[in-house]
Order: C-alpha cells, then sequence, then structure tokens
C-alpha cells in the first residue's frame, strides 16, 4: 500500500494562558517538533503531556496524526502560516491521508505499528489556542479532523522515517466519516455500524447510544 514520511515529531508546552481556562488551566495542545527521537508507547507519547486527560489521551488516543496537505489547508483558510505540531498533532506527516484514513487502518511508522481509533474533535481549548472563535463549526466543515491511533507496537519514530499502510479494513468508514456523523449527519450512523468493531470504545460508546436513541 502507499507510504509516506514524518515530517516531525511534536511534544507538548504546557500552557496556562487564558484560553486554557474554560477546562483546567492546563493544556498541551501547543506542540513543538522534537530533534530528537521519541517514543510513541501504548499508554502516549513519550515526553508529551495531557493536561485534560477525561477527553484526551488514553490508549485509544495515544497518538494524533496529522498531514501537511491539511496543515497547507488551514494556513490557507486563516491566511497566516500554520506549522507542524499547530493543530496539537504529535506526527505529522507527508503523503499520508490522515482525515480521510478507515477506522482500523494500521500503519507502521519506523518499527512502530499503530491503528486507526476515530478522528479528532474540536474543542474550545483548540478554538482559542488557534485564536479562531468560529474554528469549531470551520473544523467540522472542513473534514479535516486528522487521526486517533492507538499503539499497537511501541518503537521510537523520528523526523524521516518512513509511514507505510499495512492493512485497511473494506468497511471504509473514515475518521472524517465518523466526524461527520456525529457533527448530526445521522444518514452515516448505519455504515458506522458497520465498522464496530475497529471503532475505540469511546466511538463505540457513542454508536451504542445513538442506535439506542433511534429505536425509542
Amino acid at each position: 500500500m502507499e507510504s509516506g514520511r514524518v515530517v516531525s515529531v511534536n511534544l507538548a508546552v504546557v500552557r496556562t494562558d487564558p484560553f486554557t481556562r474554560v477546562k483546567s488551566g492546563r493544556s498541551g495542545i501547543d506542540k513543538r517538533p522534537a530533534g530528537h527521537p521519541v517514543r510513541l508507547e501504548v499508554g502516549g507519547v513519550d515526553g508529551d503531556t495531557i493536561c485534560d486527560t477525561k477527553y484526551h489521551g488514553g490508549p485509544e488516543q495515544a497518538v494524533y496524526a496529522y498531514s501537511v496537505d491539511d496543515l497547507d489547508f488551514w494556513a490557507t483558510e486563516l491566511g497566516r502560516p500554520v506549522g507542524p505540531g499547530n493543530v496539537g498533532e504529535n506526527l505529522t506527516l507527508e503523503r499520508v491521508d490522515c482525515s480521510h484514513a478507515v477506522v482500523g487502518e494500521r500503519w507502521q511508522v519506523a518499527d512502530a505499528v499503530l491503528r486507526v481509533t476515530g478522528p479528532r474533535t474540536p474543542c474550545r481549548v483548540f478554538s482559542g489556542f488557534l485564536d479562531v472563535p468560529d474554528l469549531i463549526k470551520r473544523f467540522f466543515a472542513a473534514g479535516r479532523p486528522g487521526a486517533y491511533l492507538a499503539v499497537e507496537q511501541p518503537a521510537a519514530v523520528s523526523a524521516g522515517d518512513p509511514v507505510t499502510v499495512l492493512e485497511r479494513p473494506e468497511h471504509g468508514v473514515t475518521v472524517a466519516d465518523l466526524l461527520a456523523a456525529t457533527a448530526g449527519h445521522r444518514e452515516l450512523v448505519p455504515r458506522i455500524a458497520q465498522a464496530r468493531e475497529h471503532l475505540g470504545p469511546r466511538g463505540r460508546e457513542w454508536l451504542d447510544a445513538v442506535l439506542a436513541a433511534s429505536r425509542r
């Protein structure tokens, strides 16, 4: 299958700016390129910081990946540079379509093996960090969420490492589809139900709740 490359591996600089006060008062959304190999572990990225563990992090959101094509889209959309780490991603990749990755897809990044679990959902901290008041609405509309990944085989990765798609489930449900469904496009739910076994716990919980409500 297709292959790409790691542009950068990004780690958090903890911020306590006013935009963080809508939650805990601390945020690790500000990711900056590391100049050294970084281990991707089952529980997360070594050296990274997750402040809001209720909604972020954990094995199903161990790594967040975003493509340079999507960063370029936001640079045009916002009229200013948007570079590696600027949307809070751990891995900035090229020639890998993170936003249309199929849920359950498996990637090899250097010696690490990662599995796509779902999309990133925008929040007020993200909007405040980029200082774009209507960013949540625009992020949903753009359909470029990037991919959360679980780590199946931990290893160190660094800029320049190859990325290869090892396996792609036949159901075809992408992280962009899942984001759209959570935003209200319920016509996608039957398709997403076919991919249930590949969703992370949070995705399955959301899907089960939507299906249960539809039966009432």
